[in-house]
């Protein structure tokens, strides 16, 4: 029985190999893996969770049709070249390559800087707090710290592709058991909770930046979903590492977003059952400094036990939930730099086109990195410019996702060959759906927050 699974395993990854063959290359990489509580509170982060994921649903579907069709690590900008006509390929496939990147690394940037900023917070707490004496690292102190995870994540990413596997397992392990363990845990301590009318339907105008119109709050408050639920293209970029690649690979793209839409949900009801006096959260005068999250939980925890170990618990499971999806990130960035760089679309793409003898793109890992801190170093200037970071992650990354899914709604409607996975006669509909949605998005996303 075990000879005929590998050999039935060696028959998947010659049929994978063949496919990428027809699509024109070789392989070479190894097979082997499978902010709105200040703007609308409550509403905007339960409901609007849903709605965001609704619509993100149908630009994951269109992926995932696409992404049966042509399983290569190339992903979006192949897609866009394939879909575009042979008139609009090279320029449809230089501009979404290049979104895609340069939001990838800046997705990289804001997810790792998130989590040295969450891991200042969780100093400052264990010394006393921000009212206590507590020790306020600096912004260089928090540069530093960002500057070691981006380091541990490229030491990561350069390992065999087994040990990135068992990391992405890690992650997934961790994040539904995280999720289970933190959303059982936090309304059981709380000793004051809010009622579900408040959880579903309590709607913050009181966002201390000048803004009024309930319209306007509701749009920019659900930009926390939307840059939440991003990154779905990395079992695309993984495809050439992966067995079945034409059917797990969009299963894969699927998967992330209905899970991420669950647990993530679920955990967000948790978290705004204990968010009852939302000003103070947001104000930078308490404990936290005004770092919300971290100030609930610390509330909740110390009006029970007279302690706040118990948030810091908390917040080191979300910070190891960052820190793993951190370093996804970076695997993201190098196999679509290694694919971009195979096509010559890169400044420099012979050096970046490498792998080394583990069959990893070992220098293109570390340019992910290297990037990244780059783009970090505008905190040290203007805090403005660097919050710009996670509009332009999610702005570059929705619209090169939604670039190969326009061309499959339009000009390649009639000639689109689908692969194993596809929508059918759903297809085009589910397809403008999406395309509609990262339109609407792209204009939310360049609007002004004060």
């Amino acid at each position: 029985m075990s000879r005929s699974v590998v050999v039935a395993m060696d028959a998947a990854a010659d049929a994978d190999q063949a496919r990428l063959h027809q699509l024109g290359y070789r392989q070479e990489l190894k097979r082997g893996l499978s902010t709105g509580l200040r703007y609308g509170g409550p509403v905007s982060m339960t409901l609007g969770w849903l709605v965001v994921s609704a619509f993100n649903g149908c630009v994951a579907l269109s992926m995932a049709e696409i992404c049966s069709a042509y399983p290569t690590s190339g992903g979006l900008y192949y897609w866009s070249a394939k879909l575009a006509g042979k008139e609009w390929a090279p320029l449809a496939s230089w501009v979404t390559g290049w979104f895609n990147i340069v939001g990838q690394w800046a997705c990289t940037t804001s997810v790792d800087f998130s989590l040295a900023q969450l891991l200042q917070v969780i100093i400052l707490l264990a010394t006393g707090g921000a009212n206590g004496g507590g020790y306020m690292a600096s912004k260089y102190v928090v540069l530093a710290i960002y500057c070691s995870i981006l380091i541990m994540h490229g030491l990561i990413n350069s390992l065999p592709i087994q040990w990135l596997s068992w990391f992405g397992h890690l992650g997934a392990f961790w994040n539904v058991a995280g999720v289970f363990a933190l959303t059982i845990l936090i309304p059981a301590v709380a000793k004051e909770r809010a009622r579900p009318e408040f959880i579903f339907t309590h709607f913050n105008t009181e966002n201390g930046m000048g803004i009024h119109d309930k319209a306007y709050i509701l749009a920019v408050g659900l930009l926390m979903s939307q840059y939440s639920v991003i990154g779905y293209d990395t079992s695309a970029h993984m495809i050439e590492e992966t067995k079945n690649a034409d059917w797990n690979g969009p299963i894969g793209i699927i998967t992330s977003v209905a899970l991420s839409t669950m647990f993530g949900w679920i955990y967000l009801v948790a978290l705004t059952s204990i968010m009852v006096d939302i000003p103070y959260l947001l104000s930078p005068d308490n404990d936290a400094g005004g770092y919300a999250i971290a100030q609930a939980l610390y509330t909740s925890f110390h009006r029970r036990y007279g302690t706040g170990a118990g948030a810091l618990a908390c917040l080191g499971v979300i910070a190891v939930a960052i820190f793993l999806c951190g370093s996804a990130c970076i695997t993201s960035n190098s196999r679509m730099g290694y694919a971009f760089s195979r096509d010559g679309a890169m400044p420099l793409s012979r050096v970046w086109y490498r792998v080394n003898r583990h069959e990893v793109p070992l220098n293109v890992v570390w340019l992910s990195v290297a990037v990244a801190f780059v783009m970090a170093l505008t905190s040290l200037g203007s805090q403005v410019a660097f919050q710009a970071m996670g509009s332009i992650a999610t702005l570059g990354m929705y619209i090169a996702y939604a670039l190969p899914v326009f061309f499959r709604v339009t000009t390649a409607r009639r000639s689109f060959v689908p692969g194993p996975f596809h929508l059918g006669k759903y297809g085009v509909l589910v397809g403008w759906a999406g395309v509609v949605w990262v339109a609407t998005v792209t204009v939310l996303f360049s609007m002004p927050v004060a």
